[in-house]
């Protein structure tokens, strides 16, 4: 069965989505939202990035799911890559940052927006 929301987070037609039994979790379909495409539209650089906050894991469907897209996304030279954000607690400011599985510090977080890492 499908999941339902426990935070205010979704949109109505998110909402109304998980309760479509014609296209329930059981039956094969799933969605997830990525949550930055960033870009710097000077350079034409660009990725994507997952956040979690309070340490949480990324599920195993999202990762696969992610992974897809990944590697569809790498023909173009400009791609940088699918990257988790991961805060101790909600942002940089009040813990400790992880960026794909490693700590770095608020400094390294702005380099590596800027497409510096």
């Amino acid at each position: 069965m499908t999941r339902q929301r426990n935070d205010s987070h979704s949109t109505e037609f998110g909402i109304w989505l998980r309760v479509q039994p014609q296209i329930d979790s059981s039956l094969g379909f799933l969605a997830s939202n990525i949550d930055y495409c960033w870009t710097n539209y000077k350079t034409g650089e660009w990725m994507f990035i997952e956040e979690k906050r309070y340490n949480t894991a990324i599920k195993y469907w999202q990762k696969k799911l992610f992974s897809i897209i990944h590697n569809v996304c790498r023909a173009d030279k400009k791609y940088r890559g699918f990257h988790l954000l991961v805060f101790e607690n909600t942002s940089p400011e009040d813990g400790k940052i992880f960026l794909d599985n490693k700590e770095i510090s608020k400094e390294q977080l702005l380099n590596f927006l800027s497409f510096k890492l």
